[in-house]
């Protein structure tokens, strides 16, 4: 297409009125915001865990945004296609990956060479809520405590194993073995769904679980929880051992998950959709799925969450050498 120098002039004519009305380019986006409809990634495959949550979130956020949210999963490599996919996005705020900020900061210590740099190359725009993963069972397993699973795979040796599906639960293992001594193989599973019939059939004794999926298997009765891996009880389940609690030191962990964007998108856009998803955490509905889902709402100010993905970053690099993990 052929530019003409009148286009530049009425191009230029445009620019220097924003500019008259004191508005940076970043302002006058937010102005018109939003002028289109919305992607929320998922990094997790229809019907998981995770896409449960990200099409909550997409469906309560419509309702505020007024406009249509399309819910696009990209799985694979730990995340690391929807995280590299968002951050490669136009700055606009209109593609957000709704994913654990835990594990995406986990990443960038699992590659050798990660694809990017989530302190850098993303922004997390609002904190969504806060969980502990889960230490399970199949629900005829004969271990009612952690203390009980922990002698009994001690005994086994390494014909023990356990089951895990995503980052955080592999760490979490790793660091449990570390502390307790126990020997169990490590068999990763696609999703937490892929393992169930594993657990029915006794080839995997245990498993570090995310809490979606641990939560949605008791209430079906497959599986019985043991323990979870945060310093504190859930409000919601305060019978629920801590594993330090039942005497496993070191594993302190706690997921969380974020609705990050591309790191140039303008700050007046990225208060926006902080407002629009603390108005969604805030609600009583929100904090009964999320109660349900294995997690409380962090409603949070606009920074908190960079702030928390900076922090996770340096401590993974610890769990990393705690846990004996080479980088892929």
């Amino acid at each position: 297409m052929t530019v003409s120098r009148r286009d530049v002039l009425i191009a230029g004519a445009g620019l220097a009125g924003t500019a008259g009305l004191g508005l940076t380019p970043g302002a006058a986006l937010a102005q018109n915001f939003p002028s289109q409809d919305f992607t929320f990634v998922c990094a997790f495959p229809p019907g998981s865990g995770a896409d449960v949550l990200v099409r909550y979130f997409a469906e309560e956020f419509r309702k505020r945004a007024n406009r249509t949210v399309i819910v696009e999963n990209r799985v694979g490599a730990a995340g690391n296609i929807a995280a590299v996919y968002t951050a490669k996005a136009k700055p606009d705020g209109y593609t957000i990956h709704v994913h654990a900020g835990s594990s995406t900061a986990a990443n960038f210590h699992l590659f050798k060479n990660p694809p990017i740099n989530p302190a850098k190359d993303l922004r997390v725009v609002a904190t969504l809520n806060q969980q502990p993963f889960m230490v399970v069972v199949h629900r005829n397993s004969p271990y009612k405590t952690l203390k009980e699973l922990t002698e009994a795979m001690l005994k086994k040796g390494d014909k023990a194993s356990y089951a895990q599906s995503n980052t955080t639960g592999k760490v979490m293992g790793e660091l449990y073995k570390v502390s307790t001594g126990v020997k169990a193989v490590d068999v990763p599973y696609r999703t937490a769904a892929d393992s169930v019939n594993d657990f029915e059939s006794g080839a995997v004794d245990y498993g570090m679980m995310d809490p979606q999926s641990s939560m949605a298997n008791m209430r079906a009765g497959r599986w019985r929880l043991l323990a979870i891996s945060s310093s504190k009880r859930l409000s919601f389940m305060p019978d629920l051992p801590t594993m330090t609690d039942e005497g496993v030191k070191g594993v302190e962990l706690f997921g969380w998950f974020a609705a990050m964007v591309p790191s140039a998108t303008p700050e007046p856009v990225a208060k926006q959709l902080n407002a629009w998803f603390n108005e969604v955490d805030g609600t009583p509905q929100t904090r009964e799925f999320l109660n349900a889902q294995g997690g409380d709402p962090w409603v949070s100010e606009l920074g908190v969450g960079q702030e928390q993905m900076i922090k996770d970053m340096d401590a993974w690099q610890g769990y990393m050498k705690t846990a004996r993990i080479e980088p892929q």
